[in-house]
Protein backbone atom coordinates (compact mmCIF):
# COMPACT_ATOMS: atom_id res chain seq x y z
CA UNK A 1 0.00 0.00 0.00
CA UNK A 2 1.64 3.04 -0.83
CA UNK A 3 2.56 5.84 1.83
CA UNK A 4 -0.39 8.83 1.76
CA UNK A 5 -1.04 12.20 3.55
CA UNK A 6 -3.96 13.58 4.44
CA UNK A 7 -4.34 16.87 2.59
CA UNK A 8 -7.41 19.00 2.83
CA UNK A 9 -10.43 16.77 1.50
CA UNK A 10 -7.91 14.50 -0.35
CA UNK A 11 -4.64 12.11 -0.08
CA UNK A 12 -1.34 12.37 -1.74
CA UNK A 13 0.87 9.78 -2.67
CA UNK A 14 4.73 10.21 -1.59
CA UNK A 15 5.80 8.67 -5.53
CA UNK A 16 3.43 11.38 -7.25
CA UNK A 17 3.90 14.30 -5.91
CA UNK A 18 5.44 15.29 -8.52
CA UNK A 19 2.84 14.66 -10.91
CA UNK A 20 0.00 15.95 -9.05
CA UNK A 21 0.56 19.49 -10.10
CA UNK A 22 2.02 20.74 -6.50
CA UNK A 23 0.96 24.22 -8.35
CA UNK A 24 -2.27 23.97 -7.36
CA UNK A 25 -1.34 23.05 -3.64
CA UNK A 26 0.77 26.00 -3.09
CA UNK A 27 -2.08 28.37 -5.05
CA UNK A 28 -4.60 26.86 -2.12
CA UNK A 29 -2.60 28.54 1.35
CA UNK A 30 -5.09 27.38 3.46
CA UNK A 31 -5.35 23.12 2.55
CA UNK A 32 -1.00 23.99 2.38
CA UNK A 33 -1.11 25.36 6.32
CA UNK A 34 -3.90 22.03 6.86
CA UNK A 35 -1.11 20.01 5.76
CA UNK A 36 1.81 21.45 7.99
CA UNK A 37 -0.43 20.78 10.64
CA UNK A 38 -1.39 17.37 10.00
CA UNK A 39 2.28 16.19 9.61
CA UNK A 40 4.10 18.49 12.12
CA UNK A 41 1.86 17.00 15.04
CA UNK A 42 4.23 14.61 15.88
CA UNK A 43 8.04 15.48 14.66
CA UNK A 44 6.98 18.87 12.94
CA UNK A 45 6.99 22.26 14.40
CA UNK A 46 5.32 21.57 17.82
CA UNK A 47 8.71 19.44 18.48
CA UNK A 48 10.87 22.17 16.92
CA UNK A 49 9.50 24.93 18.33
CA UNK A 50 10.17 23.80 21.85
CA UNK A 51 13.35 22.57 20.61
CA UNK A 52 15.06 25.35 19.16
CA UNK A 53 13.04 28.36 19.90
CA UNK A 54 10.97 30.77 17.35
CA UNK A 55 13.03 30.91 14.36
CA UNK A 56 12.87 26.39 14.28
CA UNK A 57 16.28 26.13 13.75
CA UNK A 58 19.09 23.80 14.61
CA UNK A 59 22.52 22.88 12.93
CA UNK A 60 22.47 19.98 10.64
CA UNK A 61 24.45 18.05 8.20
CA UNK A 62 25.40 19.68 5.00
CA UNK A 63 23.39 23.07 6.07
CA UNK A 64 26.49 25.39 5.54
CA UNK A 65 30.24 24.58 4.62
CA UNK A 66 33.33 25.05 6.88
CA UNK A 67 35.12 28.78 6.77
CA UNK A 68 38.82 28.46 5.56
CA UNK A 69 40.75 29.09 9.00
CA UNK A 70 42.99 31.82 9.25
CA UNK A 71 45.93 29.33 11.28
CA UNK A 72 45.60 26.24 12.44
CA UNK A 73 43.13 26.67 15.34
CA UNK A 74 44.02 25.29 19.08
CA UNK A 75 40.97 25.21 20.10
CA UNK A 76 37.65 22.78 18.75
CA UNK A 77 35.35 23.20 21.15
CA UNK A 78 33.88 25.82 23.90
CA UNK A 79 32.08 25.52 27.29
CA UNK A 80 31.32 28.47 28.87
CA UNK A 81 30.05 28.59 32.41
CA UNK A 82 27.92 31.82 32.69
CA UNK A 83 27.62 32.97 36.30
CA UNK A 84 24.60 35.16 35.58
CA UNK A 85 23.92 38.16 37.62
CA UNK A 86 27.59 38.90 37.98
CA UNK A 87 29.72 37.54 40.51
CA UNK A 88 32.58 40.02 42.67
CA UNK A 89 35.95 39.99 41.45
CA UNK A 90 37.31 39.57 45.09
CA UNK A 91 35.41 37.05 46.28
CA UNK A 92 37.37 34.75 44.06
CA UNK A 93 40.44 35.31 42.53
CA UNK A 94 41.28 38.82 42.92
CA UNK A 95 42.72 39.81 46.64
CA UNK A 96 42.44 43.12 47.83
CA UNK A 97 43.15 43.98 51.30
CA UNK A 98 42.52 47.53 51.34
CA UNK A 99 39.02 47.03 51.16
CA UNK A 100 39.20 46.01 54.61
CA UNK A 101 41.95 47.87 55.64
CA UNK A 102 39.60 50.73 54.63
CA UNK A 103 36.16 49.36 55.11
CA UNK A 104 33.54 51.79 55.41
CA UNK A 105 35.20 54.59 54.23
CA UNK A 106 34.58 55.87 50.82
CA UNK A 107 38.26 56.60 48.96
CA UNK A 108 38.23 58.81 45.95
CA UNK A 109 39.20 55.81 43.61
CA UNK A 110 35.47 54.23 44.60
CA UNK A 111 33.70 57.83 43.40
CA UNK A 112 32.34 56.49 39.99
CA UNK A 113 28.64 56.37 39.05
CA UNK A 114 26.96 52.82 39.22
CA UNK A 115 23.57 51.85 38.64
CA UNK A 116 22.42 52.43 41.93
CA UNK A 117 23.40 54.58 45.03
CA UNK A 118 26.55 53.05 46.93
CA UNK A 119 28.19 53.67 50.22
CA UNK A 120 31.71 53.29 51.92
CA UNK A 121 33.46 50.02 51.59
CA UNK A 122 31.93 46.84 52.54
CA UNK A 123 34.59 43.64 54.13
CA UNK A 124 35.32 40.98 52.11
CA UNK A 125 34.87 38.00 54.54
CA UNK A 126 37.00 35.19 53.31
CA UNK A 127 40.46 34.62 53.20
CA UNK A 128 43.11 33.76 50.47
CA UNK A 129 46.20 31.42 50.06
CA UNK A 130 48.70 30.53 47.21
CA UNK A 131 47.32 27.13 45.62
CA UNK A 132 49.00 25.05 43.00
CA UNK A 133 52.73 24.84 41.72
CA UNK A 134 51.82 28.39 40.57
CA UNK A 135 50.83 29.70 44.08
CA UNK A 136 48.44 31.43 42.51
CA UNK A 137 45.97 33.28 45.44
CA UNK A 138 42.56 31.80 45.08
CA UNK A 139 40.07 32.30 47.62
CA UNK A 140 39.01 30.11 50.88
CA UNK A 141 35.58 29.74 49.04
CA UNK A 142 36.58 27.56 46.18
CA UNK A 143 38.80 25.16 47.54
CA UNK A 144 38.72 22.45 44.71
CA UNK A 145 39.00 25.28 41.59
CA UNK A 146 41.99 26.44 43.13
CA UNK A 147 43.38 22.91 43.22
CA UNK A 148 42.77 23.57 39.25
CA UNK A 149 44.62 27.13 39.37
CA UNK A 150 47.62 25.65 37.67
CA UNK A 151 45.10 25.18 34.81
CA UNK A 152 43.56 28.59 34.39
CA UNK A 153 44.44 31.82 33.40
CA UNK A 154 42.90 34.20 35.49
CA UNK A 155 42.19 37.85 33.73
CA UNK A 156 41.57 40.05 36.32
CA UNK A 157 41.36 43.17 34.28
CA UNK A 158 37.85 42.58 32.11
CA UNK A 159 35.59 45.78 31.16
CA UNK A 160 32.66 46.30 29.32
CA UNK A 161 30.34 49.50 28.46
CA UNK A 162 27.29 48.90 30.64
CA UNK A 163 26.24 48.31 34.18
CA UNK A 164 22.58 47.07 33.60
CA UNK A 165 22.40 43.65 33.16
CA UNK A 166 20.65 43.39 29.64
CA UNK A 167 23.31 45.48 27.37
CA UNK A 168 26.23 43.81 29.37
CA UNK A 169 24.53 40.22 28.63
CA UNK A 170 24.15 41.54 25.02
CA UNK A 171 27.49 42.39 25.04
CA UNK A 172 29.20 39.61 26.78
CA UNK A 173 27.20 36.84 24.48
CA UNK A 174 26.89 38.76 21.17
CA UNK A 175 29.54 41.64 21.19
CA UNK A 176 27.36 44.79 21.09
CA UNK A 177 25.09 46.24 24.00
CA UNK A 178 21.63 45.78 21.45
CA UNK A 179 20.50 42.59 20.84
CA UNK A 180 19.92 42.36 17.16
CA UNK A 181 23.56 40.75 16.65
CA UNK A 182 24.39 36.98 16.43
CA UNK A 183 25.75 35.26 18.99
CA UNK A 184 29.70 34.44 19.96
CA UNK A 185 27.86 30.44 19.44
CA UNK A 186 26.65 31.33 16.50
CA UNK A 187 29.48 32.43 15.09
CA UNK A 188 31.59 29.64 16.12
CA UNK A 189 29.18 27.51 14.04
CA UNK A 190 29.22 29.78 11.28
CA UNK A 191 32.89 29.89 11.23
CA UNK A 192 33.84 26.16 11.80
CA UNK A 193 30.02 23.82 11.31
CA UNK A 194 29.21 21.11 12.85
CA UNK A 195 30.92 17.62 14.18
CA UNK A 196 27.87 16.07 14.70
CA UNK A 197 24.86 16.28 12.47
CA UNK A 198 22.84 14.21 14.80
CA UNK A 199 22.78 16.79 17.26
CA UNK A 200 22.55 20.54 17.42
CA UNK A 201 25.96 22.53 17.21
CA UNK A 202 25.13 24.96 20.16
CA UNK A 203 23.50 24.16 22.97
CA UNK A 204 22.26 26.36 25.89
CA UNK A 205 21.63 24.51 29.26
CA UNK A 206 20.17 26.31 32.13
CA UNK A 207 17.43 25.02 34.75
CA UNK A 208 15.27 27.87 33.98
CA UNK A 209 15.42 31.15 31.99
CA UNK A 210 18.00 33.47 32.13
CA UNK A 211 17.21 37.40 31.69
CA UNK A 212 16.49 38.59 27.98
CA UNK A 213 16.57 34.53 27.30
CA UNK A 214 17.09 34.05 23.10
CA UNK A 215 18.29 36.73 22.05
CA UNK A 216 21.60 35.83 24.07
CA UNK A 217 21.85 32.80 21.81
CA UNK A 218 20.75 34.47 18.51
CA UNK A 219 21.65 33.86 15.49
CA UNK A 220 20.46 37.17 14.20
CA UNK A 221 20.73 37.91 10.92
CA UNK A 222 23.26 35.05 10.55
CA UNK A 223 21.52 31.49 8.86
CA UNK A 224 18.72 30.74 11.08
CA UNK A 225 20.83 27.44 11.65
CA UNK A 226 23.48 28.79 13.93
CA UNK A 227 20.87 29.46 16.56
CA UNK A 228 21.91 28.28 20.01
CA UNK A 229 19.15 25.30 21.62
CA UNK A 230 17.97 26.25 24.66
CA UNK A 231 17.38 23.19 27.30
CA UNK A 232 15.69 23.40 30.33
CA UNK A 233 17.35 20.90 32.45
CA UNK A 234 15.64 20.79 35.63
CA UNK A 235 13.97 17.80 35.25
CA UNK A 236 16.97 15.36 33.73
CA UNK A 237 14.46 12.67 32.42
CA UNK A 238 15.34 12.58 28.38
CA UNK A 239 11.54 12.81 27.59
CA UNK A 240 11.25 16.17 29.42
CA UNK A 241 14.31 17.60 28.56
CA UNK A 242 13.53 17.53 25.17
CA UNK A 243 9.83 17.18 24.98
CA UNK A 244 7.87 16.18 21.85
CA UNK A 245 10.99 15.01 19.92
CA UNK A 246 9.16 11.25 19.20
CA UNK A 247 6.66 11.52 17.11
CA UNK A 248 3.22 11.19 18.90
CA UNK A 249 1.63 8.84 16.50
CA UNK A 250 3.69 5.59 17.68
CA UNK A 251 2.16 3.70 15.64
CA UNK A 252 4.07 4.99 12.59
CA UNK A 253 7.45 2.99 12.07
CA UNK A 254 10.53 4.82 11.34
CA UNK A 255 10.43 3.95 7.66
CA UNK A 256 7.52 5.74 7.85
CA UNK A 257 8.56 8.77 9.56
CA UNK A 258 11.50 8.90 7.15
CA UNK A 259 8.71 9.08 4.14
CA UNK A 260 6.99 11.23 6.08
CA UNK A 261 10.01 13.59 6.33
CA UNK A 262 10.79 13.20 2.76
CA UNK A 263 7.60 14.15 1.39
CA UNK A 264 7.70 17.56 3.67
CA UNK A 265 11.31 18.04 2.64
CA UNK A 266 10.21 17.55 -1.45
CA UNK A 267 6.88 19.96 -1.03
CA UNK A 268 9.25 22.58 0.70
CA UNK A 269 11.83 22.47 -2.11
CA UNK A 270 8.38 22.89 -4.35
CA UNK A 271 7.70 26.08 -2.70
CA UNK A 272 11.39 27.26 -2.59
CA UNK A 273 11.37 27.68 -5.91
CA UNK A 274 8.75 29.94 -6.31
CA UNK A 275 10.36 31.86 -3.09
CA UNK A 276 13.60 31.46 -3.40
CA UNK A 277 14.67 34.02 -0.80
CA UNK A 278 13.20 32.27 2.59
CA UNK A 279 16.35 31.50 4.50
CA UNK A 280 13.67 30.54 7.68
CA UNK A 281 12.15 27.50 5.22
CA UNK A 282 15.55 26.23 4.62
CA UNK A 283 16.61 26.28 7.94
CA UNK A 284 13.42 24.40 9.07
CA UNK A 285 13.72 21.79 6.50
CA UNK A 286 17.55 21.23 7.68
CA UNK A 287 15.85 21.64 11.51
CA UNK A 288 13.60 18.89 10.30
CA UNK A 289 15.80 16.45 9.38
CA UNK A 290 17.97 17.28 12.23
CA UNK A 291 15.08 16.09 15.32
CA UNK A 292 14.61 13.40 13.35
CA UNK A 293 17.44 12.06 13.58
CA UNK A 294 17.62 13.47 16.91
CA UNK A 295 15.60 10.97 18.20
CA UNK A 296 17.77 8.33 18.03
CA UNK A 297 20.81 10.00 19.46
CA UNK A 298 19.74 12.95 21.87
CA UNK A 299 18.05 11.05 24.49
CA UNK A 300 21.12 8.93 24.80
CA UNK A 301 23.44 12.34 24.81
CA UNK A 302 21.46 14.20 27.28
CA UNK A 303 20.79 11.74 30.03
CA UNK A 304 23.48 11.82 32.44
CA UNK A 305 22.16 9.03 34.13
CA UNK A 306 24.26 6.77 31.99
CA UNK A 307 27.03 8.12 33.47
CA UNK A 308 29.14 5.86 36.15
CA UNK A 309 28.01 6.40 40.18
CA UNK A 310 31.73 7.59 41.01
CA UNK A 311 31.64 10.31 37.80
CA UNK A 312 28.20 11.65 39.25
CA UNK A 313 29.95 11.76 42.39
CA UNK A 314 32.48 13.62 41.69
CA UNK A 315 30.45 16.32 40.23
CA UNK A 316 27.48 16.22 42.68
CA UNK A 317 23.91 16.81 42.30
CA UNK A 318 22.97 20.54 41.76
CA UNK A 319 21.15 21.70 39.03
CA UNK A 320 24.52 23.28 38.14
CA UNK A 321 26.42 19.93 37.99
CA UNK A 322 23.77 18.23 36.29
CA UNK A 323 24.69 21.27 33.64
CA UNK A 324 28.41 20.75 34.26
CA UNK A 325 28.18 16.83 33.46
CA UNK A 326 25.98 17.29 30.43
CA UNK A 327 28.54 19.69 28.85
CA UNK A 328 31.15 17.38 29.25
CA UNK A 329 28.68 14.41 27.63
CA UNK A 330 27.81 16.98 24.87
CA UNK A 331 31.32 18.25 23.55
CA UNK A 332 32.87 15.14 23.80
CA UNK A 333 29.91 13.75 21.64
CA UNK A 334 30.91 16.89 19.02
CA UNK A 335 28.73 19.87 19.87
CA UNK A 336 30.81 22.79 19.35
CA UNK A 337 29.77 25.38 21.92
CA UNK A 338 27.81 24.69 25.15
CA UNK A 339 26.45 27.61 27.35
CA UNK A 340 26.00 26.36 31.07
CA UNK A 341 23.86 29.63 33.07
CA UNK A 342 24.35 28.82 36.76
CA UNK A 343 20.46 29.23 37.38
CA UNK A 344 16.95 31.11 36.65
CA UNK A 345 16.92 34.86 36.45
CA UNK A 346 19.90 36.36 37.66
CA UNK A 347 21.03 34.36 40.30
CA UNK A 348 24.53 36.18 40.89
CA UNK A 349 22.59 39.60 41.53
CA UNK A 350 23.42 40.13 44.83
CA UNK A 351 22.17 43.49 45.78
CA UNK A 352 21.64 42.60 49.10
CA UNK A 353 22.97 39.96 51.57
CA UNK A 354 26.20 39.66 49.58
CA UNK A 355 28.09 37.67 51.76
CA UNK A 356 25.46 35.17 52.42
CA UNK A 357 24.06 34.65 49.21
CA UNK A 358 27.94 34.46 47.38
CA UNK A 359 28.64 31.87 50.34
CA UNK A 360 26.30 29.13 49.05
CA UNK A 361 26.76 30.20 45.66
CA UNK A 362 30.52 29.36 45.56
CA UNK A 363 29.95 26.28 47.76
CA UNK A 364 27.34 24.87 45.04
CA UNK A 365 29.78 25.90 41.70
CA UNK A 366 32.64 24.79 43.65
CA UNK A 367 32.63 20.96 43.18
CA UNK A 368 31.32 20.88 39.67
CA UNK A 369 33.55 23.43 37.98
CA UNK A 370 36.28 21.52 39.74
CA UNK A 371 35.36 18.25 38.19
CA UNK A 372 34.36 19.33 34.84
CA UNK A 373 38.48 20.48 34.60
CA UNK A 374 39.37 17.59 35.73
CA UNK A 375 37.09 14.88 33.82
CA UNK A 376 38.18 17.11 30.63
CA UNK A 377 41.59 16.78 31.54
CA UNK A 378 41.58 13.24 31.65
CA UNK A 379 39.60 12.58 28.92
CA UNK A 380 42.28 14.39 27.23
CA UNK A 381 39.79 17.15 25.93
CA UNK A 382 41.13 20.27 27.70
CA UNK A 383 43.49 20.11 25.30
CA UNK A 384 41.11 21.12 22.16
CA UNK A 385 38.24 22.58 24.52
CA UNK A 386 38.19 26.16 25.81
CA UNK A 387 36.22 26.97 29.44
CA UNK A 388 35.49 30.10 30.11
CA UNK A 389 33.67 31.53 33.65
CA UNK A 390 32.66 34.47 34.14
CA UNK A 391 29.27 37.41 33.98
CA UNK A 392 28.50 39.78 32.06
CA UNK A 393 30.17 41.87 34.60
CA UNK A 394 31.11 42.52 38.12
CA UNK A 395 30.26 44.16 41.44
CA UNK A 396 31.24 46.92 43.52
CA UNK A 397 33.68 47.24 46.49
CA UNK A 398 31.61 49.41 47.76
CA UNK A 399 28.12 48.89 50.02
CA UNK A 400 24.32 48.93 48.69
CA UNK A 401 21.70 49.01 51.49
CA UNK A 402 24.47 47.96 54.23
CA UNK A 403 25.23 44.54 53.29
CA UNK A 404 24.25 43.86 48.66
CA UNK A 405 26.70 44.97 46.47
CA UNK A 406 26.05 46.80 42.94
CA UNK A 407 26.71 46.31 39.61
CA UNK A 408 29.97 46.93 38.31
CA UNK A 409 31.17 47.15 34.48
CA UNK A 410 34.36 48.88 35.45
CA UNK A 411 36.78 45.76 36.20
CA UNK A 412 35.56 42.57 37.00
CA UNK A 413 37.11 39.18 36.54
CA UNK A 414 36.80 35.70 33.60
CA UNK A 415 39.40 32.76 33.50
CA UNK A 416 39.85 30.68 30.62
CA UNK A 417 41.25 26.96 30.66
CA UNK A 418 41.93 24.23 28.51
CA UNK A 419 43.04 25.06 24.53
CA UNK A 420 45.99 27.36 23.86
CA UNK A 421 45.97 29.06 27.32
CA UNK A 422 48.73 29.51 29.31
CA UNK A 423 47.69 28.18 33.07
CA UNK A 424 48.54 29.18 36.00
CA UNK A 425 49.18 32.71 35.60
CA UNK A 426 46.80 36.20 35.84
CA UNK A 427 47.08 39.05 33.38
CA UNK A 428 45.64 42.15 33.99
CA UNK A 429 45.03 44.22 37.18
CA UNK A 430 42.15 46.16 39.15
CA UNK A 431 42.81 49.47 41.40
CA UNK A 432 43.37 49.03 45.03
CA UNK A 433 39.85 48.29 45.66
CA UNK A 434 39.35 46.45 42.87
CA UNK A 435 36.77 48.83 41.05
CA UNK A 436 38.41 49.46 37.86
CA UNK A 437 41.10 47.86 35.56
CA UNK A 438 43.86 49.60 35.58
CA UNK A 439 47.07 47.29 34.09
CA UNK A 440 47.01 45.46 31.06
CA UNK A 441 42.84 46.24 30.41
CA UNK A 442 40.53 43.63 28.70
CA UNK A 443 37.58 44.64 27.06
CA UNK A 444 34.69 41.96 26.18
CA UNK A 445 35.68 42.94 22.56
CA UNK A 446 39.63 41.90 22.99
CA UNK A 447 38.12 38.56 24.67
CA UNK A 448 36.15 37.89 22.04
CA UNK A 449 38.93 38.49 19.53
CA UNK A 450 41.09 36.19 21.35
CA UNK A 451 38.71 33.46 21.42
CA UNK A 452 37.98 33.33 17.86
CA UNK A 453 41.90 33.39 17.67
CA UNK A 454 41.52 29.97 19.62
CA UNK A 455 39.49 28.67 17.00
CA UNK A 456 41.93 29.72 13.93
CA UNK A 457 40.01 32.95 12.88
CA UNK A 458 41.52 36.11 12.47
CA UNK A 459 38.62 37.94 13.72
CA UNK A 460 38.58 41.19 11.48
CA UNK A 461 38.20 38.14 8.45
CA UNK A 462 34.67 36.42 9.89
CA UNK A 463 32.81 38.30 8.66
CA UNK A 464 29.17 38.44 7.46
CA UNK A 465 27.66 40.28 4.63
CA UNK A 466 24.22 42.03 5.77
CA UNK A 467 22.51 45.26 4.91
CA UNK A 468 25.25 46.20 3.01
CA UNK A 469 28.11 46.38 5.35
CA UNK A 470 30.06 43.42 6.73
CA UNK A 471 29.59 42.55 10.45
CA UNK A 472 31.60 40.89 12.95
CA UNK A 473 31.45 39.85 16.36
CA UNK A 474 34.07 42.64 17.89
CA UNK A 475 32.58 45.24 15.75
CA UNK A 476 35.00 47.51 14.72
CA UNK A 477 37.17 46.44 18.08
CA UNK A 478 39.21 43.99 19.42
CA UNK A 479 42.87 42.81 19.86
CA UNK A 480 44.13 39.60 20.44
CA UNK A 481 45.52 39.23 23.69
CA UNK A 482 48.51 37.21 22.73
CA UNK A 483 50.32 37.67 26.36
CA UNK A 484 47.60 34.67 27.65
CA UNK A 485 48.60 32.17 24.56
CA UNK A 486 50.73 29.20 25.33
Amino acid sequence: MPFVVDIASGYLDLDEFENLGSRAMFDRPQSRRAMFHRLGGGLGTVALASLVGPTEVARAEGSAKKLSTHHAPRVKRIIQLFMNGGPFQADFFDPKPAINQFAGQRPKEVEFRTENKTGGLLPVPTAYRPRGESGLPVSDLLPQIGECIDDLCVIRSMHCDNPNHGPALFQMNNGTITPTRPSMGSWMLYGLGSENADLPGYVVLCPGRPVRFSELWTSAFLPGEFQGTYINHTDLDPEKLLPNLRNSDTSLSLAQQRRQLELLRRINAKHLEQHPDEPALEARIRAMETAFRMQFTASEAFDIRLEPEAIRNEYGSSKYANGCLMARRLVERGVRFVQVYYGNGQPWDTHSNHDEQTTRLAKDIDQPTAALLRDLKRRGLLEDTLVIWGGEFGRTSTTEGGNGRDHNHLGFTTWLAGGGVRGGMTYGATDDFAFRAVQDKVHVHDLHATILHLLGFNHEHLTYRHSGRDYRLTDVYGRVVHEILA
